[in-house]
């Protein structure tokens, strides 16, 4: 793991021996179980430590403030997956209250036994759809921050997400391609959904340094009660944008 350790090393990061050894185990158990069921495409030692554990650490950059405020900060990871960003986060952080949530049940089961093995604490597992957990009481702006790579355009994953988090705090998604026009497009939805102060976050670490970018918004106002709307909506009839 000496391509995590020195990326970590320039985030401010350093990880004991004991954290390495569970990034170890994640790698191991992420190519096991990417046998049977469709996790990633990216198998390989180097790159898993690249763009995988290390991508998610730069969710960091974004997260200074928060961090320096609040020993026990609560943080959703949005359709999970193979636990990208947050399991990489709780690795770093103990003290990370972590909720991961996913759809999918064979997903669900590789995060459950993966968190059993690292003998993690403080670690939910929901097995949901974000459009319907947003709208129970002990997730709906529960959180200080949600997170969520790859999930959905701009605009979708402001709706699946920013419901989430509490008033004062913070959406951190590592993204690529045309940032700065999807920033622009997503204006309308993220002002709908009570965020604001969107801002890009450039990622600039080596082997990530390919336009990577983290997009930041606040969660300045309560978001309406009737968002998210129903599953499959948000991605049908993502919400109206105005381009300013």
């Amino acid at each position: 793991m000496e391509r995590l350790r020195a990326g970590a090393h320039r985030l401010g990061l350093a990880l004991s021996d004991e954290q390495l050894a569970q990034f170890q185990r994640y790698y191991e158990l992420l190519v096991q179980e990417n046998q049977r069921v469709n996790l990633t495409r990216v198998v390989e030692y180097e790159a898993v430590q690249e763009r995988h554990f290390l991508d998610s650490l730069t969710c960091l950059l974004a997260l200074g403030d928060l961090l320096r405020d609040s020993a026990g900060l609560r943080l959703i990871d949005v359709g999970s997956g193979a636990g990208f960003p947050g399991l990489p986060l709780k690795i770093a952080l103990p003290t990370l209250e972590l909720t991961l949530l996913d759809a999918l049940g064979k997903r669900v089961a590789f995060l459950e036994r993966l968190v059993g093995t690292l003998g993690l604490r403080d670690v939910q597992i929901v097995a949901a759809r974000a459009e319907d957990a947003a709208h129970r009481p002990e997730h709906r702006e529960r959180y200080d921050v949600a997170t969520a790579r790859a999930l959905a355009k701009l605009p979708v994953l402001l709706e699946l997400c920013l419901p989430f988090v509490r008033v004062g705090g913070r959406l951190v998604a590592p993204r690529k391609g045309e940032l700065e026009a999807e920033l622009r497009q997503a204006a309308g939805a993220l002002r709908e959904l009570g965020g604001g102060n969107a801002r890009l976050v450039p990622v600039t670490l080596p082997g990530l340094d390919d336009g990577r970018a983290l997009f930041v918004a606040d969660k300045e106002r309560p978001t309406p009660a009737r968002y998210p709307r129903r599953a499959g909506v948000p991605e049908r009839r993502p919400l109206a944008v105005t381009i300013s």
